[in-house]
């Protein structure tokens, strides 16, 4: 009897298995995708005539941080568009508490190991600027990956409109056919002018969410050929044109600047990976350069001066083009 219930408990539970992972999960993932591509768009509002009434978006979970933020527009506005632009699912509240938090930590630390109150307020800010930096970083691989896939984007949009489709439908095989994160950028500025947003303003708003050169080109474009007619289709195939060529030029400028850039990460990684060392070897010595009021003196001169030679270095290797 107990092998016959086993055997029923076991068919039914790989049913239900079989079920879940065949029917309901790619349910839910679809639903998961749809949120998040309407995301931070009402579409069954209107604020008034070709504008979109929008979900405003929480800064922060913490109720008075909330608050502060909400009153703090000079400070919360950039930090929010940094967040939206870097693609990254956090808060402005948990960058922030983030940034306040690490140097909390790192002055306790500091404190404890140097018994210096001042040397501790010398070194605690530093992290505090570790999660800003981090979410710069994120923003500038996504706008990276962006400018990669636009060239493709723009080519298959304009092989939309010579195949007979329409702009917004071209925008929609975009969105559809491309991955994060031109897909979503299509995908949201499709939805707007969908919802009753002026093709006009829904593309100026894609300028603005994506800062890039390549972005403000395809733009003009567009906004050109709808006031002044024209083969749209040939326009965005010189478009991507100029993009490759221009994509092309940046990676020759990284290939002659790699010896530049390897000289500053080890130049910029020598000093702190020296000292990490010696703590290790020979820790007497590293906390008499900790404890003493010299040696603290020297390392907070040190570090200035690592930062000013890192960013001196990176002004360098950093050539536009």
């Amino acid at each position: 009897m107990s092998i016959v219930l086993f055997t029923f408990v076991l068919i039914v539970a790989i049913i239900f298995g079989m079920y879940w992972a065949l029917i309901l999960r790619p349910e839910n993932r679809e639903q998961a995708e749809l949120r998040n591509r309407l995301r931070g768009v009402r579409p069954a509002q209107v604020a008034g005539v070709g504008t979109l009434a929008k979900r405003e978006l929480k800064l922060s979970d913490v109720k008075l941080l909330e608050t502060l933020l909400t009153r703090s527009a000079t400070i919360s506005d950039p930090l929010n568009r940094l967040v939206m632009q870097s693609g990254m699912s956090i808060s402005v509240g948990t960058l922030v508490l983030s940034s306040l938090l690490l140097p909390f930590i790192t002055f306790l630390i500091v404190q404890w190991w140097s018994r210096s109150t001042l040397f501790a307020l010398v070194i605690a800010p530093l992290p505090g600027l570790l999660p800003y930096l981090y979410v710069r970083r994120q923003r500038q691989k996504r706008f990276d990956k962006f400018e990669e896939q636009f060239p493709e984007a723009i080519e298959l949009l304009a092989r939309a409109l010579r195949a007979g489709h329409a702009f917004p439908t071209g925008m929609l095989m975009v969105a559809e056919e491309l991955s994060d994160p031109i897909g979503a950028e299509f995908k949201l500025l499709y939805d707007r002018q969908n919802f009753g947003m002026p093709l006009p303003e829904a593309l100026r708003a894609l300028a603005d969410r994506v800062p890039l050169l390549d972005a403000r080109f395809f733009v003009t474009a567009v906004l050109t050929q709808r006031e002044t007619g024209g083969n749209l289709s040939e326009v965005l195939d010189n478009l991507a044109t100029v993009i490759r060529d221009r994509f092309k030029v940046k990676r020759q400028v990284r290939v002659v600047t790699a010896h530049g850039r390897i000289t500053g990460w080890i130049l910029a990684g020598l000093p702190p990976s020296l000292a990490g060392v010696l703590c290790l070897v020979s820790p007497e010595h590293m906390k008499l350069l900790v404890t003493d009021s010299l040696g603290q003196q020297m390392l907070a001169a040190a570090l200035v001066l690592q930062v000013a030679g890192t960013l001196v270095i990176r002004k360098l290797v950093n050539v536009p083009y």
